[in-house]
C-alpha cells in the first residue's frame, strides 16, 4: 500500500521466537529485535552504547514458521518490514503507544556468523502471495538452476547453435 512507512533494522533477538496458530490454522511467530547504537567517544578513547531501542516484530504464514525453527535468543538478525503504530489503555488507564514490524524478510545476519540456508519444498507458500516473479501463489523466488561449470570463475562450455525456427516462435517464455 501507499504510504506505508518500511523499516530495516539490525539488533539481536531478546527471546526465542513465539509460534502460535490462528483459530484457522495461520501460523504466526511473534518475537523482539533489540538494536542499540554503538558511537566511539574520542574523549575515554572508548565505544559507548546509546539507548536501545525494542520492537516487536509478527512474522506469519510459513515464514513464521521457518523463524522458529531457525532463530533463536541472542541471535543477530536482518529485519525488513512495515512499522505499525497502535494505541491502547494500560490497566491503569494511562494511554500507551507502541511501535511493532509487520515483517515481510527476516534473517541471520552474518557480519560475525555464518549459516546453512535449506530450502522448503515447492508449493508452500500461500495463495495470494506475490512471487519475485510477478505471478501469484507460493512467495519463494522461482528456482534457478545451479551452474554445471565447476563455479563462478571456471570456463563455460561453448553453447551449441539455436535450431532454426520458424519466425515468432520461441521456446522461451514471453516474459
Amino acid at each position: 500500500m501507499a504510504g506505508e512507512t518500511t523499516i530495516t533494522i539490525v539488533g539481536n533477538l531478546v527471546d526465542d521466537p513465539e509460534l502460535r496458530f490462528t483459530p484457522a490454522g495461520v501460523a504466526v511467530a511473534k518475537f523482539r529485535v533489540a538494536s542499540t547504537p554503538r558511537i566511539f567517544d574520542r574523549q575515554t578513547n572508548e565505544w559507548k552504547d546509546g539507548e536501545g531501542l525494542f520492537l516487536t516484530c509478527s512474522v506469519w504464514r510459513q515464514a513464521a514458521e521457518n523463524v522458529a525453527e531457525s532463530l533463536s535468543k541472542g541471535m543477530r538478525v536482518i529485519v525488513q518490514g512495515r512499522l505499525k503504530q497502535r494505541s491502547y489503555e494500560d490497566q491503569q488507564q494511562v494511554k500507551r503507544t507502541v511501535y511493532e514490524i509487520d515483517v515481510e524478510e527476516v534473517g541471520p545476519s552474518l557480519l560475525r556468523a555464518s549459516a546453512k540456508v535449506t530450502k522448503n519444498p515447492a508449493g508452500g507458500g500461500q495463495q495470494g502471495e506475490r512471487q519475485a516473479s510477478g505471478g501469484w501463489g507460493d512467495a519463494r523466488p522461482a528456482q534457478q538452476q545451479a551452474p554445471t561449470n565447476g563455479g563462478w570463475g571456471a570456463q563455460q562450455p561453448a553453447a551449441p547453435a539455436p535450431a532454426q525456427q520458424s519466425p515468432g516462435y520461441s521456446d522461451e517464455p514471453p516474459f
